[in-house]
């Protein structure tokens, strides 16, 4: 598989450049620099994923990076309950021809986690982060890659600043009504009402077997799906304090409805190039979330997958190659 090669490649790599530095113990601090530029260099050129953290607003965001920074980049937002780990595979193998870049939002993975006095977990604040994020960064141009929350943090940056979106690539990421099914009716019992009562059952999204049932729901084979995807997420999920944090997105989500028609308009009016790679047996965003895509986007490539919600994890070779094409195609740097 791309996935298992690309990881020798970047172990020769880290190789090399152990053996390069071992060889030139005594440099001065001009030839140090360097060469740390031209490793960075060969690492990018090679795959390999720089791990990094920047400060917004006091907070210290985590970010997954790699790739040449003058080549197209991609933005890539994660999903629940999960983090920027979820593109710990599909980074590598874009980064031959892409630069990638996948952020933690505030509360997840190894960003962050301000308590809720400080800080306002609502998808407006997320939004707002990652915008700055990618101000910080010098993002002004990309491509995003939406899965799951990941699509009303990225849908409210596209629409804010349509200029900066060269294409949407869109995995299990809903924009439409039609995607709110069955597995949302607690959730809209919440909405209308925050008690605790209502909430009880959604505790239930942030337990073991919860975490885990949102990766192996829908996939055609089970032992292909690594047990290390949900005690990444529980990592977070489990420090205290967060199962509130998580509590108040799914309150948030219902923010999220009242904009679909807004970034229906930004479809539209804008015509983003629109890549739909969907898990059709996501029971949380089923495929009827999906075509709805196809009323308001003219450009669009329509792939639905025979996998679940985290379709990367068994398809994430078919999803590379599609990405691949699509962005060769369509993306400008």
């Amino acid at each position: 598989m791309r996935f298992a090669k690309i990881s020798i490649m970047v172990v020769l790599s880290w190789a090399s450049v152990a053996i390069s530095e071992s060889a030139t113990p005594n440099r001065s601090p001009a030839a140090g620099a360097a060469v740390s530029a031209a490793s960075e260099e060969a690492g990018a050129a090679s795959g390999q994923v720089a791990y990094r953290t920047v400060e917004i607003d006091g907070l210290e965001i985590f970010y997954r990076e790699a790739g040449p920074k003058d080549a197209p980049t991609i933005l890539l937002l994660h999903g629940f309950p999960t983090s920027s780990h979820m593109f710990r595979n599909l980074m590598p193998a874009l980064a031959d021809e892409f630069h990638v870049v996948a952020p933690d939002y505030p509360g997840f993975g190894n960003s962050a986690q301000p308590p809720m006095e400080e800080f306002d977990y609502t998808f407006d604040r997320l939004a707002e982060i990652v915008e700055k994020f990618t101000d910080k960064l010098g993002l002004d141009q990309y491509s995003l890659y939406l899965m799951d929350y990941g699509a009303p943090v990225g849908f409210r940056l596209a629409s804010k600043h349509p200029d900066r979106v060269h294409t949407l690539i869109v995995q299990n990421g809903n924009a439409y009504e039609e995607g709110l099914r069955e597995f949302w009716d607690p959730i809209k019992t919440y909405w209308k009402e925050r008690t605790p009562e209502n909430a009880e059952p959604l505790k239930e999204f942030i337990t073991p077997d919860g975490v885990k049932w949102q990766y192996t729901h829908g996939v055609r084979n089970v032992e292909h799906i690594s047990p290390d995807n949900w005690n990444v997420d529980l990592r977070h999920l489990t420090r205290e304090g967060n199962p509130a944090i998580q509590l108040a997105l799914f309150y948030s989500y219902g923010s999220n409805p009242p904009l679909y028609r807004k970034w229906q308009e930004y479809f539209r009016k804008h015509q983003p190039p629109t890549l739909i790679v969907w898990g059709k047996n996501d029971y949380i965003f089923p495929g009827e979330g999906a075509h709805p895509y196809k009323q308001d986007l003219k450009n669009l490539e329509f792939h639905l997958l025979d996998t679940g919600h985290f379709a990367l994890e068994e398809d994430g070779d078919v999803i590379v190659d599609l990405t691949r094409k699509f962005l060769r195609a369509n993306a400008s740097k």
